[in-house]
């Protein structure tokens, strides 16, 4: 299309405006998923069954493994296959970001490299994923925008769906993706492929998170003017200085209407979620791939929840901490089922629940 989305009056919705449906991918990659991918599969069935209780869901395979998912999801009238290969499962990152305008959907085909490209991206090949978003609005019908050659991940934005966009600067700022541009071009980029008044920039996100720090880690919306903030009260986890530090912007900075925001936080597994030697076992890296480390911290965090027109699929750690999680979330969301899926097999491939989905609007 040869326009812009500002252009044309489109803007992001907020995730909490009601959906379609969710677009997903089945895990295979052997350097994300262990073990054959199974207990990552059994994981992404339940996430897919629970949204598919009140939205549909369209779950992305190749040739080799669509029958795999057409089996899986017999029974389930609300779940799609689609036959769109990818290089990996991270339908948020690689899937079209979609903009409104009261009476239309539209998508939005970002560049995509990885999350950094040559310079410190985690696997060498990504074409397939590049042309992901282009071709789920093709299989959807929806008109896409070609905002290439930026380079964006839906991880790495959260919108109001009033004006007011949420980034980290780690991230939208790193060498690996737009380098040549400023942050006011960056900036610039954002209003007009997504319809934002206002860019709050979040300096850090999750601590050891590979993605940059993606915002979707630290910070969501849950209402206008409203958000929950990954959280720690432990001063000796590195996590706290940076949530405090994203704290403070928040505290300091109005929305695109002029509303202070309310900030609800929501703590971080008490106990850090670290690779075990059973699972570093599991994978199998190809060439260029970002290997893993017994002992490596990974980006856990109840902020990567997704919000579904019936509930709120919500991470769970096996942690002290899951039970306040689905107790903060029961309250700031009164009329949505709360959905506590046992995640383990999702952080250990680099992300998590809001990772793996990406909502379609319905207007």
């Amino acid at each position: 299309m040869n326009s812009t989305p500002k252009i044309d009056k489109f803007y992001m919705p907020a995730e909490y405006s009601h959906h379609k449906g969710c677009v997903m991918i089945w895990p295979v990659r052997p350097g994300s998923w262990p073990n054959g991918g199974s207990a990552a599969k059994a994981a992404f069935a339940q996430i897919a069954k629970a949204i598919g209780e009140s939205e549909e869901v369209w779950m992305l395979a190749d040739e080799q493994h669509i029958h795999e998912v057409e089996e899986t999801f017999a029974s389930d009238e609300n779940i799609h296959t689609l036959l769109i290969e990818t290089n990996d499962a991270w339908a948020r990152d690689v899937g079209p970001t979609c903009v409104v305008n009261g009476a239309e959907v539209r998508g939005v085909d970002w560049a995509f490299n990885a999350w950094g490209g040559d310079y410190d991206g985690l696997y060498a090949h990504w074409e397939k994923d590049d042309v992901a978003a282009s071709e789920i609005c093709k299989a959807l019908q929806l008109e896409c925008y070609d905002a290439h050659p930026f380079v964006l991940e839906g991880g790495s934005i959260h919108s109001d769906g009033e004006g007011t966009l949420i980034v980290t600067e780690a991230c939208l700022l790193s060498k690996g993706r737009n380098p040549e541009l400023s942050k006011n071009q960056i900036e610039e980029n954002l209003r007009d492929y997504l319809g934002a008044e206002k860019i709050i920039w979040l300096p850090r996100g999750i601590y050891n998170d590979e993605t940059n720090e993606h915002v979707d880690n630290v910070c969501a919306f849950v209402g206008p003017a409203e958000v929950v903030l990954a959280w720690t009260d432990n001063e000796n986890d590195p996590q706290y200085a940076m949530s405090k530090d994203c704290l403070e912007v928040l505290e300091k900075e109005k929305d695109a209407k002029g509303r202070s925001f309310i900030v609800h936080k929501l703590p971080i597994p008490k106990n850090p979620v670290c690779i075990t030697e059973e699972e570093l076992q599991g994978y199998e890296f190809e060439d260029g791939e970002d290997a893993r480390e017994v002992g490596e911290r990974l980006a856990a965090s109840y902020v990567n929840f997704y919000i579904s027109n019936g509930g709120i699929i919500l991470p769970q750690f096996g942690d002290e901490n899951d039970k306040i999680a689905v107790d903060i979330m029961t309250k700031l969301f009164p009329t949505r089922n709360i959905y506590p899926i046992y995640a383990r097999a999702i952080i250990v491939g680099g992300g998590n629940i809001h990772c793996i989905t990406q909502q379609i609007p319905e207007v």
